[in-house]
């Protein structure tokens, strides 16, 4: 009875029967299996980005000093930490499925074992969310041009995503007569920078509309057949593919707020939200967050209720313009206060 193979005689074979495949020819492998991923572009450019450094590699040459000229090359070029951990992440997963999953004819997988690979560490790198506060806001947006600043306005009313604001389409628009509005179900899978992207959690997204988001869709109405949000300018007006734009850019760069990235007007929506005092369940439905709850088909009194919350953030702006004038009084009246108090010592 033959012994069963270990773990040399397995090295045996593989040197005797399997040929050798570089990083080029598994991230080839890696590309065509995934062209159905809503992340593959990506994937692609971080690929291209790491084929000069590993392309030629055979796959058991590929770990961590092997990859520090790449990661040494990309923080030269300003690369930030975090786009330099994804690129990893994608040599992380193709290294796993040659060494797990992917088998020649002779039912040898590609790769003996998967090295450990180490990811850099993005928690003292990664920008913070920076929700903007109502002046910072009036500053920021008075910047834009008319068309960007009704988009960065409709995000910030409804926790919208750049590219949930740049897709969104007319037909989209659900009507609810009980309440004499509409509320927009973005699909699952509605498309974004690419064909195979959507909404972030896999779910179809239901967007409803507070006082000032409802201004904002109604002002749009008629300039566009399909899309609501289209540039300003042109005929055929055209849609506007992204808002982080040479606009955006300029207008955070003369209002001091470099800081802020297109992504802050969720983070905003979601911190007045919570400042309003609006429940944790009902802020992930405000905000598009994955829960099991969560259902694109809502009963007018539940909408109801979803509008009067995400009206609640109109109400935050007003509590904190009463909050800055206590103080202010507190300010002049604990100066008088001290006055009186001097002066009735020195008199």
């Amino acid at each position: 009875m033959a012994r069963p193979a270990n773990r040399r005689t397995t090295e045996g074979l593989r040197v005797w029967y399997a040929p050798e495949r570089n990083f080029a020819d598994a991230a080839e492998k890696y590309l065509i299996e995934g062209a159905h991923k809503a992340s593959i572009d990506c994937d692609a450019l971080h690929i291209t980005a790491l084929l000069p450094f590993i392309g030629k590699r055979p796959l058991r040459q590929i770990h961590d000093a092997t990859l520090e000229s790449f990661k040494a090359q990309r923080r030269r070029d300003g690369v930030s930490e975090t786009t330099i951990k994804r690129a990893l992440e994608v040599v992380r997963c193709i290294l796993n499925l040659a060494a797990r999953s992917w088998r020649d004819e002779h039912g040898l997988t590609w790769l003996e074992t998967a090295p450990l690979i180490t990811m850099p560490d993005t928690g003292r790198t990664a920008r913070k969310p920076y929700p903007l506060s109502w002046d910072e806001q009036r500053r920021l947006f008075a910047l834009l041009p008319g068309s960007v600043a009704q988009m960065a306005l409709f995000a910030v009313n409804t926790g919208c995503r750049e590219q949930e604001v740049c897709q969104l389409r007319w037909k989209w628009e659900v009507p609810v007569a009980e309440l004499q509005t509409s509320v927009f179900v973005i699909p699952a899978e509605f498309g974004g920078r690419s064909e195979r992207s959507g909404v972030k959690n896999g779910e179809d997204r239901v967007v409803v509309l507070n006082d000032v988001a409802k201004r904002v869709i109604d002002a749009q109405r008629g300039l566009h057949d399909e899309f609501v949000f289209v540039a300003s300018k042109g005929k055929p007006r055209k849609p506007i593919r992204y808002m982080n734009n040479t606009a955006w850019q300029n207008a955070r760069k003369k209002a001091n707020l470099s800081q802020v990235r297109v992504h802050d007007l969720k983070h905003t929506f979601g911190r007045r939200l919570r400042t309003a005092g609006v429940p944790l369940e009902t802020r992930k439905v405000l905000l598009g967050h994955k829960s099991g709850d969560i259902t694109s088909h809502y009963s007018a009194p539940e909408l109801a209720e979803l509008i009067r919350a995400a009206n609640a953030v109109l109400k935050t702006q007003e509590s904190t313009l009463l909050r800055v004038v206590t103080k202010q009084l507190q300010v002049v009246n604990g100066e008088k206060s001290r006055k009186s108090r001097a002066e009735r010592k020195t008199g």
